[in-house]
């Protein structure tokens, strides 16, 4: 390993599918070791996951970072969002958790909804409306279907939580991750009574709210090439960290694209909308994030090329056929009981022409969000950000082009998640604002492309058969 210029610290993305860990120089910003370890996912109705996983994910991506995590002054969990891990006595599962993209709990959000007062009472004191990805809902679910699981159950965390607890021996959170639950009220910034004990969850299982800024704890005694007194920072959910790890200023957009999609900015305002498009997420330094998600991003493109056989680049333009890629239910626009849906299949029609139109049905979703994500005031020649794994892609760069009409720019900087939660756990040594400490490290230089004219007719053709086709994808496949 080189010579740092300054302290080394630790930035972790516990997602989905993996958990990853970067060892940064402090000073630079650069990445002097890294680490990455799989872990499995239920398939099926549910979506589920054995949190040990994720402990065991962390502990190899770790050892993978050498003698470099070892050195590090500091570390932060940066984790995929709404998750629902229920702990026993002794701080183990009571059972998998209940992932982001877990579509089960459709029913207890429509109920939780209608009985606390309908949508425009939960965007006003919790900033969201919540579906079924939301952690409220998961509980309700579990209280409904695993009455026992309940009662076992003597901690409630999030992902990234967990994490932490097993690093810190104490149970913290912040208010990136925990604005997504359904239980936390942006109005107070503070667990809300009525809504915990209308689903009789006990606030006294939920863990403690860090402050940013503030130590969430050090680093126990744990077979881990992390020394024993390491700081811990309070960590986040992953789009607040990736927002940290951009140093994101107010109304600039960033499209992410991942297993799901989000479009989200940062605002000074606090997001309330009725709707239920744009969630009212807290960012991780004291701002807000409103987000639209979808639940079919990458995976369901990928998916489609894959029976199609075809490279995920292969496509071809031309086409008036509409694939929307709703494989795993949809959360934008709300229906978690869809499937995907085809229309316009001819006999002329190639099957690039189709997985390119799995690519434009992928990105309508998000795009149909982005101006409700954005302030009133905000700049809409602003360059889009886009991130994730898909956006390395050259088909996912001219998609987004092409249908957004904006300039597009890519950072050349990988991993954003574990870079935002390197920025956090360096804000905790030097005192600085964690998206400071990403502005300095240019996290955001990479090329721009122009705007392109924006297809309207794509955009339209797409808009009409989801309108047409919506009484049949709200009832879903199994429903006919």
């Amino acid at each position: 390993m080189s010579a740092a210029e300054g302290p080394l610290v630790v930035g972790v993305d516990t997602s989905t599918q993996s958990t990853k860990a970067l060892v940064v120089d402090a000073s630079t910003g650069r990445v002097v070791a890294s680490g990455q370890a799989a872990h499995t996912v239920t398939s099926g109705a549910g979506r589920e996951s054995d949190p040990r996983q994720w402990w065991d994910a962390l502990c190899e991506a770790l050892r993978q970072c050498g003698d470099a995590a070892h050195e590090a002054a500091a570390v932060s969990i940066g984790g995929q969002q709404h998750g629902l891990v229920t702990l026993d006595a002794h701080g183990e599962p009571v059972r998998p958790a209940l992932l982001w993209n877990d579509v089960r709990s459709a029913p207890q959000a429509r109920r939780l909804v209608e009985e606390l007062g309908g949508p425009d009472a939960w965007a006003e004191r919790t900033g969201s409306v919540p579906g079924a990805s939301f952690t409220v809902t998961k509980w309700a679910w579990l209280a409904e279907h695993e009455p026992d699981a309940v009662r076992a159950t003597r901690a409630v965390r999030l992902p990234h939580d967990y994490l932490t607890e097993r690093l810190t021996g104490l149970g913290t959170t912040d208010r990136g991750d925990v604005s997504g639950t359904g239980w936390w009220a942006s109005a107070t910034e503070s667990y809300d009574e009525e809504t915990l004990a209308h689903v009789g969850l006990d606030p006294a299982l939920l863990p403690r709210v860090v402050r940013p800024g503030e130590v969430a704890g050090t680093v126990r005694d744990h077979d881990l090439p992390l020394s024993k007194g390491t700081l811990v920072a309070p960590g986040t959910g992953d789009n607040a960290a990736a927002a940290l790890g951009l140093g994101l200023r107010p109304g600039t957009p960033v499209l992410s694209l991942g297993t799901s999609g989000t479009v989200y900015a940062v605002s000074k305002r606090r997001p309330t909308d009725p709707t239920g498009t744009v969630a009212g997420f807290a960012d991780a330094h004291g701002d807000w994030l409103p987000l639209a998600c979808t639940l079919n991003c990458t995976l369901a493109v990928d998916r489609v090329a894959a029976l199609l056989g075809l490279d995920r680049e292969a496509v071809e333009p031309g086409t008036s056929v509409t694939l929307l890629p709703y494989l795993d239910g949809e959360r934008t626009p709300n229906l978690p009981h869809a499937s995907g849906l085809l229309h316009g299949l001819r006999h002329d029609t190639t099957a690039g022409q189709v997985l390119q139109a799995a690519y434009d049905g992928a990105v309508h979703s998000l795009l149909g969000a982005l101006d409700l994500v954005l302030d009133e005031d905000a700049d809409r020649t602003t360059p889009l950000l886009l991130i994730g794994g898909g956006a390395r892609g050259t088909a996912w760069q001219e998609t987004v082009r092409r249908l957004s009409g904006r300039p597009v720019q890519i950072p050349e900087a990988k991993e954003l998640v574990a870079l935002g939660a390197a920025a956090q756990a360096a804000g905790l040594l030097t005192g600085e604002d964690p998206t400071a400490v990403a502005r300095r490290w240019n996290t955001t230089e990479g090329r721009v492309l122009d705007a392109v004219e924006r297809d309207e007719e794509a955009l339209d053709r797409i808009a009409g058969v989801l309108s047409d086709a919506s009484p049949l994808l709200e009832r879903g496949a199994g429903s006919l």
